[in-house]
């Protein structure tokens, strides 16, 4: 694909990496570049005696570069592939150098590696023998996870009924440990999504005015989760599979590739990083070209590791997507990849606040947990109320934006005051946004 600047600066890591790597965007700075057709390279002056020696696989992209940073993609690949989007001329054609030739050849032993092994479990999957000893295994291990995860729910019942019993004033002054408490036990009880749950009750108090309100939701919300655990074979199929995700059990991603996908060409809309158990999370949204749907996929990266770079905001990927199974499917995994896609003639999306609420609703009765739901509204103009920001349709119906870093003036700068189409996450509220097309162009919200 012809990559663009902005995608390039969407992979960075964090504001100052972006920062780093245009100003390392200039052909001063760097000793020597090349191509072929899979490869890009360069080497660039640096701190240390010897050139930093940088490398890009165009097609994933994938990076290497011999720089100490602990960043992904450092600055120096950033501003190699800057240049190479900017000033492709600088990069003569030609047979890569060795450092280049061994990076490549052990990414394919990586991957033939990688194949053989799915290949030799394929095969043990067809002995009987085999797959009756492992579903026996899988059934002890499952049985006990569930006792545990049972004798949690029991402490969590009484908290939270304790929590209501003291009345909800009373947890405006309770110190951090009051939830951290419950929640270690949750771990232990091998339920890590519950854990979470009550982690997150501490900072609601701290958010202002109406905090009563969310934290009975929540609150609310924990318990309805703990009727469910306790009625779970009751329950339908694919409510289970919701209550089993909140919980914190796992979906085997190798079981999920080999159901049937749905294919389609889809936008990627929006990236969000955050922190979870000392773990990097990546949150991708993609919308699809023909079905008009939503899918999100999930990175997870621990410190110094790579999240996956290969879905670019604003770009287009035909691909087929399998959906976990859920009430309302929103997170999904890559089956295959096809090539890049073609834009639509009309942006995906609803048409306004009302039909996107409306869809929220649904979503809502299907999965109550539903922390995040994907809003991309077309033809919207932006507008102050007070100190905060909204956004107002053509029929006049508004929604309140969430503009933690100042991006409200960010998407007025890029609309000039005109309408414009913003993607965002909306948790019943404000809408945080992710991206935002205006005059032909796709932009992250926070660039």
């Amino acid at each position: 694909m012809a990559w663009t600047s902005e995608q390039i600066l969407a992979l960075a890591p964090d504001a100052s990496s972006a920062k780093a790597g245009k100003d390392l965007a200039a052909p001063r700075k760097w000793v020597s570049f090349g191509r072929d057709e899979q490869c890009a390279w360069g080497e660039c002056h640096g701190s240390a005696k010897e050139p930093y020696q940088t490398r890009i696989e165009l097609t994933e992209p994938a990076f290497k570069c011999s720089c100490p940073s602990r960043k992904f993609p450092c600055k120096h690949s950033l501003g190699l592939f800057l240049l190479l989007a900017e000033q492709p001329k600088l990069f003569k054609p030609g047979d890569p150098p060795p450092w280049v030739e061994e990076w490549f050849a052990s990414r394919q032993q990586r991957a033939e590696k990688k194949a053989a092994k799915k290949e030799a479990e394929a095969s043990q999957a067809d002995d009987p023998d085999a797959q009756s000893k492992r579903a026996a295994e899988q059934e002890k291990r499952a049985a006990k996870r569930q006792k545990n995860v049972l004798a949690g729910l029991d402490d969590l019942d009484r908290w939270l009924r304790d929590c209501i019993r003291q009345g909800l004033a009373t947890l405006n002054t309770r110190p951090y440990s009051f939830y951290e408490g419950p929640a270690a036990r949750l771990v232990d009880a091998q339920a890590p999504g519950l854990a979470r749950m009550v982690r997150d009750l501490a900072s609601i108090p701290s958010k202002g005015e109406g905090w009563q309100g969310r934290m009975m939701e929540q609150l609310g919300l924990l318990h309805l989760l703990v009727q469910a655990c306790r009625r779970l074979e009751s329950l339908p199929l694919e409510v289970q599979a919701d209550v089993r995700a909140r919980v914190g059990w796992t979906v085997n991603q190798e079981d999920l590739t080999a159901q049937e996908g749905l294919r389609d060409q889809w936008m990627v809309l929006g990236q969000r990083l955050t922190e979870e158990e000392r773990l990097r999370v990546q949150r991708t949204w993609l919308w699809g070209k023909n079905t008009n749907r939503a899918a999100l996929l999930l990175s997870f990266a621990a410190p110094g590791q790579a999240l996956d770079v290969s879905m670019v905001m604003g770009s287009f990927v035909d691909a087929e997507l399998v959906f976990y199974p859920s009430a309302y499917p929103l997170r999904a995994l890559v089956k295959s990849r096809n090539g890049v896609a073609s834009p639509p003639e009309k942006v995906p999306g609803f048409d306004g606040v009302s039909e996107s609420v409306n869809a929220y609703s649904k979503a809502l009765a299907s999965y109550p947990w539903l922390e995040e739901f994907p809003v991309f509204l077309r033809t919207v103009r932006l507008e102050r109320a007070g100190e905060n920001w909204r956004l107002r349709d053509s029929l006049g119906t508004w929604m309140k934006l969430a503009s933690p870093r100042g991006e409200g003036w960010r998407l007025m700068a890029l609309s000039g005051g005109a309408p414009l189409s913003i993607f965002g996450e909306w948790d019943g509220e404000r809408l945080l946004p992710l991206g935002a097309q205006a005059e032909g162009r796709y932009v992250r919200a926070d660039a």
